[in-house]
């Protein structure tokens, strides 16, 4: 349950380890439900855990050497595996077989580095390979293909260098994400440059230096994908607020010019995040759900450390927590609630939460907290319903009521005086409206107030609209998955 909703006071950071999993894990991520979290093992096999039961419930077998990135489906029917056996695979948790089966396999000429779903549609899929060459795959039947992310270099200065005999070489990229609407992708290299594609056309819309980054390690948006956090080689993490796009998308669309023209501007960052004393690098960063918080994962090879601050605080250093010895490897925030995923070296998975003081005094009002035991003394009427003197009382004055005993009431006639005592109706005498109707008694059409509402919103993004094309059957609550028991259990039931 999302806890903003119980109380939205006492929503914090998290700062205590509630429970381990030892699930030989290089790192794992939980799904956007957050009731689940997938292991990634070096096995080539992947875990998918219950956080209820605190027990894998499916085992994913497909490849055959490390896995190096996880990925959920948005409502988690789908998920999708890359490898360093050149693989990336796409698993359907709501299959019958167990384990489940494969939904689509992508075999790639290099070992991948990650891959990730789409937001909007989990048939396409963002790649990166070790050899620093991303690509975008579709795999829908309409729109099957395989585009490589090329970075457009002629501009007015390169040319003049290629007229010179020096040819500009494109950067190995290192990193890319689709941003949280899924419109654009953000791609880092090791220049320090971010670079921006627009998804559907696959073109560069705009550049960014980052001043005094190096190689680019990292990303991560928050859920409004306004704000990035980027990770990059001088152990340095950088908050951006970033520009908009929407213009800029619509001008590479209706110009003809070859290289289409592209925003290049230094972006300066909101905040830098570091340890100013160890000067250690990170694993990995993490937002909170409601982006008020940044998680750092420290690469301490001594300790296992969580840097956490408060971006609502101007980026104030909140707090840092000590999960031991066993370093850690990789992080993940909860999708919903106040909790951290942590993995160390050893495979063990750290789930951090906040924990809540019970406060006895809310049960009863004038309950009241000591410190010690005191000894109480009960009186002898103190728990009863009521009084043995007030009861005495009503008893006496029923005794001495008259009692008729001559007059005979029919069933009709008891109807008509309780008609007569004026009983009221469930709306307290109001008249009630039913739902789907107006005042003067009119049926209102949902459907047609739906899409007014759409059509006042404006048209569809043809952006979304071509992600949504042919949708991929991941809808809420549109899939279930199969329960599996033992042979005991299954016997049992």
């Amino acid at each position: 349950m999302n806890e903003s909703l119980i109380n939205p006071f006492t929503l914090s950071h998290p700062t205590a380890v509630q429970t381990s999993l030892f699930a030989g894990a290089l790192f794992a991520r939980f799904d956007p439900t957050g009731r689940f979290i997938a292991a990634a093992r070096n096995t080539g096999s992947t875990e998918i855990w219950d956080l209820e039961t605190r027990a894998p419930i499916r085992w994913l077998d497909g490849h055959v050497k490390a896995v190096t990135c996880i990925d959920w489906s948005r409502n988690s029917r789908y998920v999708l595996t890359s490898s360093k056996d050149w693989n990336v695979l796409v698993w359907d948790l709501a299959s019958a077989c167990d384990p489940p089966q494969r939904h689509a396999s992508v075999r790639f000429d290099a070992p991948v580095v990650s891959a990730v779903f789409h937001p909007k549609n989990s048939q396409i899929v963002l790649v990166l390979l070790v050899t620093g060459e991303a690509f975008v795959c579709d795999l829908r039947t309409e729109h099957k293909s395989r585009v490589e992310l090329l970075e457009t270099l002629l501009d007015e200065g390169e040319e003049e260098d290629e007229s010179n005999g020096n040819v500009p070489v494109r950067s190995m990229l290192t990193v890319a994400r689709f941003e949280p609407s899924g419109k654009l992708i953000f791609v880092g290299n090791a220049s320090g440059y971010l670079l921006v594609f627009n998804t559907r056309t696959k073109l560069m819309i705009a550049r960014h230096k980052i001043s005094g980054a190096g190689s680019m390690k990292g990303l991560d948006f928050a859920k409004s994908g306004r704000r990035l956090v980027t990770n990059s080689s001088d152990r340095t993490l950088r908050q951006f607020n970033l520009p908009n796009y929407t213009t800029l998308s619509s001008s590479v669309m209706d110009t003809d010019q070859i290289p289409p023209p592209f925003m290049d501007v230094e972006l300066e960052p909101t905040h830098r995040f570091n340890d100013p004393i160890n000067k250690t690098a990170w694993h990995a960063m993490s937002y909170s759900p409601d982006g008020e918080w940044l998680a750092g994962g420290a690469a301490d090879p001594a300790g296992h450390k969580i840097y956490i601050w408060d971006i609502s605080n101007d980026g104030q250093f909140a707090s840092a927590l000590d999960g031991g010895r066993e370093p850690l490897v990789h992080l993940h925030w909860h999708p919903i609630k106040s909790q951290i995923a942590s993995t160390t070296n050893q495979g063990s998975i750290l789930i951090w939460h906040c924990p809540n003081p019970e406060r006895w005094g809310a049960f009863a009002g004038g309950f009241e907290e000591v410190d010690e035991n005191v000894e109480y003394e009960e009186r002898e009427d103190e728990f009863d319903i009521e009084d043995e003197q007030v009861q005495l009382e009503r008893k006496m004055k029923a005794e001495e009521e008259e009692v008729d005993i001559d007059t005979v009431v029919s069933g009709a006639h008891a109807a008509a005086l309780s008609r007569g005592k004026g009983t009221q109706s469930g709306n307290m005498g109001g008249a009630a409206t039913p739902i789907g109707t107006v005042a003067n008694g009119t049926m209102m059409d949902i459907g047609g107030v739906t899409g007014a509402i759409g059509m006042g919103d404006g048209l569809l993004d043809a952006d979304i609209a071509w992600a949504e094309e042919d949708p991929d059957g991941d809808k809420p609550g549109g899939w279930k998955m199969r329960v599996v028991m033992d042979n005991e259990a299954a016997e049992y039931y």
